[in-house]
């Protein structure tokens, strides 16, 4: 059994996200112990025990620890199987970060299947829906398999309530190596300012900072309202190149200044622009075990986000591949994953 202290690197649930993946992948047994020690409310929050379970489902594992503010799991996987689940969180956690536990598994099972997950849909701190569907899917079934996603209804906290769902057809030849080295020329670009049960002066301001300070015409710049079960807010700024998409978000908070919000997005996107790099922070973070996974590949990032060099010293615990970052300038690094 590996044995992973979940408070070291960047010590939150991504380290839980991970070791499930990659146990189920091997098959190899973990136990996580200090679990998310390092943050605020230490311990398994709801979204976290959800991820659990919805694992321990897709491979029939035995599991201890699955309850909310324990602090350690164990996790032993069987066999990954295909087929129909659905991942309801009682919460507004995130159900992006449910799914992207289970989907490096399910990559690997021997038939499709559908999965169906309710909670959070565009969360602080977490992918929103758009970017899997825009920026990370669209990388991965280059890589081979092809990912469907439907979505029904927007999920923001505190109310949660989103629904969607997404059917996952793996490569029969397993996946395969990419290589991002270049994003190639903008197509498109746009700004949009999501918001529900508020007023639409927010995103009105919102949108008119995004142009100002990006210097985007207004046509790029669209505010949508949407039904959720509660009042939210989330702005995405998206950029399509000939090679790759990246998004850059940040979600509405009570007492939080609409222009605060936009400016956040702004300063991620712009920090992207001035670099050549494809691959931003974010979608770096999760390249890094499907690459893993086919047991090679390389791309050019931005930066070595804390939460990515956990991720690789992570990675490393359970397969044998190794990983050479190289800075070749500031604000551009290659990361290459050799087996």
């Amino acid at each position: 059994m590996i044995t992973i202290d979940g408070s070291f690197g960047e010590g939150g649930g991504q380290i839980i996200r991970s070791s499930l993946a990659l146990s189920m992948i091997t098959g190899k047994p973990v136990c996580i112990e200090n679990v998310r020690a390092k943050r605020k409310k230490p311990g398994l929050r709801q979204q976290h025990v959800t991820a659990i379970r919805a694992a321990a489902a897709v491979s029939c594992a035995n599991v201890e620890g699955d309850e909310v503010r324990s602090s350690m799991v164990i996790f032993e996987p069987d066999k990954v199987s295909a087929g129909e689940y659905h991942f309801p969180i009682q919460t507004a956690g995130s159900s992006t970060l449910v799914f992207q536990t289970v989907l490096p598994a399910l990559l690997t099972a021997d038939g499709p299947s559908h999965i169906r997950l309710e909670g959070g849909t565009h969360n602080p701190m977490a992918p929103p829906f758009d970017f899997l569907v825009k920026c990370f899917t669209p990388v991965v079934s280059r890589m081979g398999p092809t990912i469907e996603f439907e979505f029904d209804r927007h999920g923001f906290f505190p109310a949660g309530g989103g629904r969607w769902s997404a059917t996952i057809n793996p490569s029969s030849t397993g996946l395969k190596r990419i290589e991002f080295h270049e994003r190639g020329a903008i197509r498109k670009r746009q700004a949009r300012a999501l918001v529900s049960n508020l007023p639409d002066h927010i995103t009105e301001r919102e949108l008119k900072t995004v142009g100002r300070k990006l210097g985007w015409p207004a046509k790029t710049l669209n505010a949508v309202r949407v039904e959720s079960n509660g009042p939210g807010n989330v702005v995405m700024i998206e950029v399509e190149c000939d090679h790759i998409t990246e998004m850059f978000t940040a979600c509405g908070e009570f007492n939080k200044k609409a222009e605060v919000v936009a400016s956040e997005a702004v300063r991620a996107c712009r920090s992207w622009l001035d670099s050549e790099a494809p691959v931003g922070e974010y979608l770096a973070d999760q390249l890094l075990l499907p690459m893993a996974i086919a047991g090679g590949g390389s791309f050019r990032t931005t930066t070595m986000s804390l939460h990515t060099t956990t991720h690789i010293e992570l990675i490393r615990r359970f397969l044998d591949v190794n990983f050479e970052v190289e800075e070749r300038v500031a604000n551009d690094h290659l990361v290459t994953v050799l087996s």
